[in-house]
């Protein structure tokens, strides 16, 4: 059974690779810290860009909308229609959110069967092809 524990460390090695490394790393310390003394204000976009490098931007949002419109506020309706020989349509089933309609009309075969967003108070007639 090995004296230094389980691992085969002796604690001796431990502390002397702990020290070395602080000594590392105080050496790093004191060549950004001369760095950083030579860096003037008229080259503070260079530090900036260094640090750049690890620090991600935030991303521009796309700017909202002044107004809500009617599809964002949710008042309507998704219907499955239908488009006939002459162009007029026909709602055949209506749903409350976008994720039914489209689970509703999934398997389907038919070109002239189509899903879209119909507004309260508007007439099913602009779903007609012109």
């Amino acid at each position: 059974m090995p004296i230094n524990g389980p691992f085969g460390i002796d604690p001796e090695d431990f502390e002397r690779a702990l020290r070395g490394a602080g000594t590392e790393l105080r050496d790093l310390l004191g060549k950004a810290g001369v760095y950083l003394d030579r860096v003037d204000h008229a080259s503070i976009s260079s530090l900036a860009s260094l640090l750049g490098q690890f620090v991600q931007p935030e991303r521009p949002h796309p700017p909202k909308s002044e107004g809500e419109t009617t599809g964002e506020t949710g008042s309507g309706v998704w219907a499955i229609y239908s488009i006939d020989d002459t162009g007029e349509a026909r709602v055949d089933q209506v749903f409350p959110s976008e994720l039914e309609a489209l689970r509703a009309h999934r398997d389907n075969t038919d070109d002239r069967r189509r899903v879209r967003f119909l507004p309260y108070g508007v007439p099913a007639s602009v779903l007609d092809v012109p």
